[in-house]
């Protein structure tokens, strides 16, 4: 069973899979780090300073200053701020893997559209074609 596992794990998809989860999970920091720290604050600056992280709905009908003080008070809370930054988050991601699997199509499709270079002749088409040659003459 050892054995099997280990050929298993030697295939090349499956490296190539927990590479990809890795550098996924990489990349998904990346974004969010991009999406907190970039397009929100732009975000903000033109919708006038609101800070959509703290954009929330206190259920207990409380009034607090932010999430996190209706969060440690115990209140149950809709954190909808939150939503529309994973939203964007979401939309961010999305977009690039549509560039990158358009652009992975167009260099398969060029590939296909370019004409394949006949194959050499074996060394006897070689020969039956000299004697051919030899026949004519």
């Amino acid at each position: 069973m050892f054995k099997e596992f280990q050929e298993f794990i030697a295939k090349g998809n499956v490296i190539d899979l927990a590479v990809a989860v890795i550098i996924g999970g990489a990349f998904g920091a990346i974004v969010k780090s991009f999406v907190n720290d970039i397009i929100m604050p732009v975000l903000s600056l033109f919708t006038g300073g609101i800070d959509f992280a703290n954009l929330f709905w206190a259920l207990d009908g409380g009034d607090y200053a932010t999430l996190a003080a209706a969060q440690e008070a115990g209140a149950a809370t809709l954190s909808y701020g939150l939503f529309i930054n994973a939203i964007i988050n979401f939309l961010v991601v999305a977009f690039v893997i549509f560039i990158i699997v358009r652009e992975i199509n167009k260099m398969k499709r060029e590939e296909e559209a370019a004409p394949a270079a006949p194959p050499e002749p074996s060394a006897e088409e070689k020969l039956l074609g000299e004697i051919r040659d030899l026949l004519k003459k």
